[in-house]
């Protein structure tokens, strides 16, 4: 790497260890002698348990344990898991129904924790789960996304978590008056499991009396205080850790029941306690994402441009308020919904249902592709509606360059971006003027083909302040502690690479520390594309403090004054002295002059506002009318990123999205039965994307640095995702417009799409 490099395509340096197998996943550090847990999870959607005997699985072999609610209450553990609670239209707080560690005396969905089962041997836990008698009276199961239908919650009348909204209704419905067409339509929005490729997990144990919980996670602060609050204990004395992860999607960010459980167990067996999820059970546990029903329209004036945006969301909470549930639902799901384009009167209606299912929680994306999916299949029918160019509608809808700062009708202000540049950069990447030689070629071979867009805009989110720490080792090695954390994004190579850059300390001689409360005293975890640009800031605010505290030291050797010396970015220079230390250098002379004052610096920096990354989607499908086989055979992503650390790893987050999104618009579909079971719960059942299902993703950017902190970043890694549905969902239906298919959904599985082919030509 060059010196300065920015936006090389470094390698990642993490994947020399995960390729040689020397990572540190959950289960490469399980202590020896752990005690193996296993969870009985309750075979029935909706319940009244009348008996719950664990008699003979306490007595089984090699069991040390088993917990069930009852006792968590009687240790006290009584309190509600954390969920965040919206305020509805009329002003009253939304439902909050107590949801338990362990169930009680009512059973609300498959899969849900009943007993924690600990032995000395996995086996042994699972042989002794299979002991436990649970019987239970059945109760009437909700699954529909509609309100009303048998009560889960008391709390809860009709189903509704919440009734919430934004914008202002009256101008919104005085715009649709005046328009000269309003479009209109049903758009679903389907559930998926995230699927991460390492399962959740935890293990527990005593570290003399402080508690020590180890998970794979994304965050150490907030689930260290939910321990703490659950469980009665201080702060002080929870220690929250995080080892490798194989991926997090927003799915491991909060808190799970098994893990409040698995720690109870350790405290009380004084033993490490470790539970690891099976993927049959991580598919009936896990959050999941999506689960909506959105009526829309969109308000047209005589010229085409947009005066009017109006939406009804129903969302499937499932059966519990988890702990991010209704924001993710509503204010991440409206964040961004008027996108790309000039227009201000909108108002969004979303009630939230709970279900005999699964909590939900718009992860896999965090509410972004909800919103702009909604509105790019809208923007698509729009264009067909009106008869006009659906790339020519976006451009005379985008909000203009000149028109920066724009503040949104959702709140956000826009501080940048150049919108039509960029879906032009994608119109001839895409090879646009070339599409109709391809349609012909395909219709010659009995083919469809279809050719659909997207532009998405999305935000950084969670936590604008960061911090971060710069330690200088006895060895010469230097440590870099963040406050956010890796699940397989390549964090490592871009703070180990910003950090060499403008410091000019060798790369090879950094090391990054993350997750691990006792040694990072704040921080905020990775989440909605925030981690880079935070913590790069919070680097950039490190190094400031670095070089003014080294300054006086080195001028009082250079024999200079103090505002003298000055720092290039790789070495201490003064005028009249020939002296011109590294940092590395600097570091050792204070080591041994004995200022330990100067081996380590850090610093905390919140960012004035968010970024807005964007970008333009365009993929191109081939169908086959016979078999309804959708073939994605050209996929193309322009995206303004802003400036680049590293346009690899960025690169690496975009293919990744787009699999995400692909996977969802083509095959990835959760799917209850009317007993509430989950009949998609294995890899036999439930379709996920391989490499033969994705062409060759054509990646490149055009960058506008964003204003809203001083390196000019954009947050880049759920971009793909937020592009990928709508713009493949778009190509389909291009597709099948000429045998008269007028409205698809996801997922278009060969057999839907046959289906539809089949109602349109009878």
């Amino acid at each position: 790497m060059d010196k300065f490099g920015k936006s090389q395509p470094v390698k990642r340096v993490e994947d020399i260890r995960f390729l040689k197998g020397a990572g540190g996943y959950l289960e490469d550090v399980l202590p020896d002698g752990a005690l193996r847990a296993v969870v009985l999870r309750s075979p029935v959607a909706h319940a009244r348990v009348t008996e719950l005997d664990v008699t003979d699985a306490r007595e089984a072999d090699g069991v040390q344990l088993v917990l069930t609610g009852a006792d968590l209450l009687a240790a006290g553990i009584t309190q509600n898991m954390h969920a965040i609670l919206l305020t509805n239209r009329d002003g009253t707080k939304a439902a909050a129904p107590h949801r338990p560690v362990l169930a009680g005396d009512q059973l609300r969905f498959v899969g849900e924790a009943v007993a924690l089962v600990v032995a000395e041997t996995l086996d042994q836990a699972r042989d002794a789960a299979e002991m436990i008698m649970l019987d239970y009276e059945d109760l009437e199961v909700k699954t529909d996304l509609s309100v009303g239908g048998p009560t889960i919650h008391e709390v809860a009348p009709d189903n509704r978590a919440f009734d919430w909204a934004l914008g202002d209704e009256a101008a919104t419905d005085a715009a649709f008056d005046r328009a000269a067409k309003v479009v209109r339509m049903q758009v679903g929005d389907n559930r998926v499991i995230v699927n991460s490729l390492e399962t959740r997990g935890c293990y527990a144990e005593m570290e003399e009396d402080r508690l020590h919980v180890c998970f794979s996670g994304q965050g150490v602060w907030g689930p260290r205080d939910e321990f703490a609050r659950m469980l009665g204990m201080d702060k002080s004395d929870v220690r929250v850790t995080i080892p490798d992860v194989g991926g997090g999607f927003g799915m491991k960010t909060m808190m799970y029941p098994e893990y409040l459980a698995v720690a109870q167990a350790a405290r009380m067996l004084k033993r490490p306690v470790a539970w690891v999820s099976e993927r049959g059970e991580a598919m009936l546990s896990d959050h999941q994402a999506r689960d909506l029903i959105s009526d829309a329209a969109l308000a047209f004036d005589a010229d085409n441009r947009i005066i009017g945006y109006k939406v009804h969301t129903l969302c499937n909470l499932g059966a519990y308020n988890s702990q991010f549930g209704q924001i993710m639902q509503t204010q991440l799901f409206t964040r961004v919904l008027a996108g790309t384009y000039d227009v201000q009167d909108t108002y969004i209606h979303v009630e939230g249902i709970y279900t005999n299912t699964t909590y939900t929680d718009a992860y896999r994306g965090a509410g972004r592709p909800e919103a702009i999916y909604l509105l790019e299949r809208m923007m698509d029918a729009a264009a067909r509606e009106l008869g006009v160019d659906p790339w020519e509608l976006r451009r005379i809808n985008f909000i203009k360059p000149d028109q920066f700062p724009y503040k949104a009708a959702t709140g956000e202000t826009y501080d940048v971006g150049d919108f039509t540049r960029v879906l032009n950069a994608a119109a001839e990447r895409s090879d646009l003027a070339g599409f109709d030689a391809r349609r012909a070629a395909s219709e010659a071979a009995g083919k469809l083909r279809g050719m659909g867009t997207c532009y998405y805009i999305e935000s950084i989110l969670g936590d604008p302040a960061e911090g971060a720490k710069v330690e200088f080792n006895e060895d010469g090695s230097v440590a870099i502690y963040v406050g956010t954390q890796s699940n397989g994004q390549g964090h490592e190579t871009a703070y180990i690479t910003f950090l060499s850059d403008q410091t000019g300390i060798p790369a090879d001689l950094i090391t990054v520390v993350q997750g691990d409360s006792d040694r990072i005293e704040k921080g905020g975890g990775t989440g909605g594309s925030r981690s880079v640009t935070v913590q790069a800031n919070a680097m950039l605010a490190t190094v400031d403090v670095m070089v003014a505290a080294f300054a006086p030291y080195l001028a009082d050797k250079m024999g200079v004054a103090t505002e003298d010396v000055t720092f290039d970015h790789e070495t201490f220079r003064a005028p009249g002295s020939n002296m011109t230390p590294t940092l590395v250098e600097a570091a050792e002379m204070a080591r041994v002059d004995g200022r330990a004052d100067l081996l380590a610096h850090e610093a905390r920096a919140t960012l004035p506002a968010r970024s807005f990354p964007n970008g333009a989607h365009v993929a191109e499908v081939e169908v086959d009318p016979d078999t309804g086989e959708i073939t994605l055979d050209r996929y193309t992503v322009v995206d303004d990123f802003g400036n680049l650390i590293n346009p690899m790893l960025a690169e690496g987050q975009v293919h990744g999205g787009v699999a995400q999104g692909v996977g969802q618009a083509l095959m990835e579909h959760v799917v209850h039965d009317d007993q509430g079971q989950l009949l998609s719960a294995s890899f036999m059942d439930y379709a996920m994307p391989r490499a033969a299902d994705l062409p060759m993703i054509q990646f490149s950017t055009e960058a506008v640095p964003s204003t809203a902190n001083p390196m000019g970043m954009k947050g880049c890694g759920e971009a793909g995702t937020v592009g990928a549905m709508a713009c493949s969902t778009n190509a389909v239906l291009d597709a099948l417009w000429s045998r008269g298919v007028r409205h698809v959904d996801m997922p278009l599985t060969p057999l839907r799409t046959w289906e539809l082919l089949q109602d349109a030509a009878h």
